[in-house]
């Protein structure tokens, strides 16, 4: 029986899933109106560049692996080992912090007298879900994200429109004038507009799993650009959505879209609550979806390191599924470690949250240092692979593409060792020693795999 493949509406589902992500994108808001300025800005800058590479490199070599396909042709196994474990890692890291929103946003909303330890009970379940489900396969996991992503497109929409209607019936907490759209390019821009790069990265995550695609060839690129389109305007309404209900000055990044949804929800009178309770219903369930979709391609992308063939953990397959059953299972394993440390202390969990939070971003962002130089070496060494995509006006447009993608994830790393309160031992020792040291095992990884 031939084997039933992921088809573009499936990819572009997987895909919008994948990227917009409701409990990060709200951060950019405290800028103000100005802000829908410069997520348009950035789109154009970095997303379409982006986007563009990415359906050159999924359309020319199909195979699993994805970004560390293409960093093995253009550098080498060594240097792909390294961005395969990063890719894997930051999985890891980045879980607890999405269940840890899940979990806050749960409690503020169906039990807020939910204590400490339940709230780490919920956390550590949610994970270990998201374990399961991976284990069983591809299949199930791009279906459940199918599902997801029409309940996110819906969420945003409905709250583009609950703006709208919010606006003309109890006017906008933001002044929307044509000069508030004008951006003010200081410092407090520059930053944000690199959260709003780490809220657009996912395109490569369909290309883990690229065998699996139909005509991915032809899909891809058609794939980037209708879930491009859409990614880019479902933030945007997003955007308008918090802006018109909150002030910019009153937001806060990790609550922001919560409050947001509560305030426009006042729009329905008597019928508040049953409105809110089925949106955040529904926004706790895109959540989950989303780590589906990263934990999948995190451990599809490391499966196809050669180090995880050698190895009796990583390597180690499901004897009913053949899914690296044990690499899923570790990131289960790190990620109820976090919790655990989180939620055990007490007045410092917030501290550790955005540490560990931060440590995740720095090691999210690192792979595609990697990914936009390897574009173009693969153009001049590997020019007679068919390419029935190609970034438009040759070399010098590839070229251009690639320097401003890597500009700004450059940017990106860079800014994360600025908090704005100066040295913090906490917090800097994190990044540069746990980056280290997570650089130190993906290369013995690697060593020992060539020994």
């Amino acid at each position: 029986m031939e084997e039933k493949k992921v088809s573009l509406f499936k990819m572009v589902s997987f895909t919008v899933c994948g990227i917009v992500v409701l409990d990060t994108f709200v951060a950019p808001a405290v800028m103000g109106v100005s802000s829908i300025s410069v997520w348009l800005l950035t789109a154009a800058l970095f997303f379409v560049p982006y986007g563009l590479i990415n359906a050159e490199l999924g359309a020319a070599y199909p195979e699993d692996g994805g970004i560390y396909l293409w960093v093995k042709r253009a550098f080498g196994e060594f240097q792909a080992t390294l961005v395969a474990w990063f890719y894997w890692v930051n999985v890891a890291f980045w879980m607890p912090a999405v269940f840890i929103a899940f979990t806050t946003w749960f409690s503020m909303a169906f039990a807020p007298e939910l204590g400490t330890w339940p709230s780490a009970g919920i956390t550590i379940a949610m994970c270990w879900l998201i374990v399961a489900i991976g284990i069983k396969g591809a299949d199930l996991s791009v279906t459940m994200t199918n599902i997801a992503a029409i309940i996110k497109v819906s969420v945003l929409l409905i709250f583009g429109v609950l703006g709208v209607i919010y606006a003309a019936t109890k006017g906008v907490a933001n002044d929307f004038s044509l000069a508030s759209f004008a951006i003010d390019f200081n410092f407090d821009t520059v930053a944000y507009s690199s959260a709003i790069v780490y809220n657009l990265l996912g395109f490569e995550l369909i290309s883990s799993i690229a065998s699996q695609v139909d005509d991915p060839g032809k899909n891809i690129p058609k794939m980037t650009i209708l879930a491009g389109i859409l990614i880019a305007g479902l933030y945007i309404v997003g955007t308008f959505g918090v802006l018109v209900a909150i002030p910019a000055d009153e937001l806060d990044p990790l609550y922001g879209f919560f409050y947001a949804i509560k305030e426009l929800c006042s729009i329905f009178g008597p019928g508040q609550e049953i409105a809110f309770s089925v949106v955040i219903a529904a926004t706790l369930l895109t959540l989950v979806a989303n780590m589906i979709s990263w934990t999948l391609g995190g451990v599809e992308v490391l499966d196809e390191a050669e180090f995880t063939k050698k190895t009796k953990i990583l390597g180690h397959r499901h004897a009913k599924y053949d899914t690296p059953d044990y690499s899923y299972i570790l990131m289960g394993v790190i990620s109820t470690l976090l919790i655990v440390l989180n939620f055990s202390l007490g007045e410092g969990a917030n501290d550790a949250f955005w540490t560990i939070l931060s440590f995740s971003f720095l090691v999210f962002f690192l792979p595609y240092l990697w990914l936009f130089p390897a574009a173009v070496k693969l153009r001049l060494i590997d020019p007679d692979t068919p390419r029935p995509y190609k970034v438009p006006g040759g070399m010098f447009g590839l070229c251009v593409a690639a320097g401003l993608g890597f500009a700004f994830i450059a940017l990106g790393c860079f800014l994360l060792f600025f908090t704005g309160e100066g040295f913090d031992p906490l917090y800097h020792g994190t990044l540069v020693i746990g980056t280290g040291l997570t650089t130190l095992c993906g290369v013995l990884f690697y060593r020992k795999s060539h020994s």
